[in-house]
């Protein structure tokens, strides 16, 4: 017998009726995944705005403390947040050495050994670039875990009304980075299982990684070739488009934005309550 399904409604690739006005999220989602994606972004424009116009600890310290409170409520667990940003942890601690290091001296000297210099300046400016660069990554790595693709795009397109083919190309692309990254690891096999780059000295692996790069580099431009050939003879790159699942604002997203609003305000205020705001325009 033949299933029969309400106007409008899909099948899914599980043989279920696709109802367009179900939610692209299920409701035991934490509260940051259930929130739009589009009121995630606008809650970080004004936290980013503060942080971009002041280098000093107390407003980038606000924030980073903030984005630890809502590890709990985004249900990320703390070690797939650290995998994920470990990289950018590591470039800020760089970064806040590296200031330390070669900044102005000012105040009392803390560490004085031959060439080395550390003085109270210094240090403060090392800590609130490392802090600084924390509070603008890892709350953008917390927007990034906790929205889907799909979602943002329907958001772009649909709230934002960015242009469909912009929105679709980019969704695609995003895509792929799973694909190339399991192409990455099977060019890397074929090429072991043939005996080239599994020794030799640092030059010869460097020149390995680079002909490997280059093979997956060529497997991407096909494979883009191909996509869009394909999204074009299926329409697209057409004008005007439907959606299958509506973006939606609710009472969540304005508490979203808010709370972003809020925070900004409060990191900017204390940090100029304390003396510590520093423009760095200024």
């Amino acid at each position: 017998m033949t299933a029969v399904f309400p106007a409008g409604a899909m099948r899914s690739d599980q043989g279920v009726p696709f109802d367009p006005a179900a939610p692209s999220r299920p409701q035991r989602a934490s509260l940051l995944e259930r929130a739009n994606p589009l009121a995630k972004l606008l809650a970080l424009l004004p936290v980013t705005g503060v942080l971009v116009a002041s280098m000093d600890w107390v407003s980038s310290g606000i924030v980073l403390l903030a984005a630890v409170a809502l590890l709990p409520v985004s249900g990320i667990r703390p070690l797939e947040f650290l995998r994920r940003a470990w990289i950018l942890v590591l470039a800020a601690l760089v970064s806040a050495w590296g200031t330390a290091l070669v900044g102005e001296d000012s105040g009392a000297t803390l560490v004085a050994a031959g060439p080395v210099t550390l003085s109270e300046g210094s240090v403060m400016a090392g800590l609130a670039t490392g802090l600084r660069i924390l509070a603008v990554a890892l709350p953008g790595v917390m927007v990034f875990i906790t929205t889907d693709p799909t979602d943002l795009a329907d958001a772009l397109s649909q709230k934002a009304k960015l242009p469909a083919r912009f929105v679709l190309g980019s969704l695609a692309a995003f895509r792929l980075l799973a694909v190339l990254t399991e192409e990455w690891r099977t060019v890397g096999y074929a090429r072991r299982a043939r005996g080239v780059g599994t020794d030799g000295n640092l030059v010869h692996r460097t020149g390995s990684w680079l002909g490997q790069a280059f093979a997956l580099l060529v497997q991407a431009i096909r494979r883009a070739t191909r996509l869009a050939v394909t999204m074009e003879a299926r329409g697209f790159g057409a004008g005007e488009r439907t959606w299958a699942r509506e973006s939606r604002f609710t009472a969540l997203d304005a508490w979203v934005i808010l709370g972003g609003i809020a925070l900004a305000v409060l990191a900017a205020g204390l940090s100029v309550a304390t003396g510590s705001w520093n423009l760095v325009w200024a």
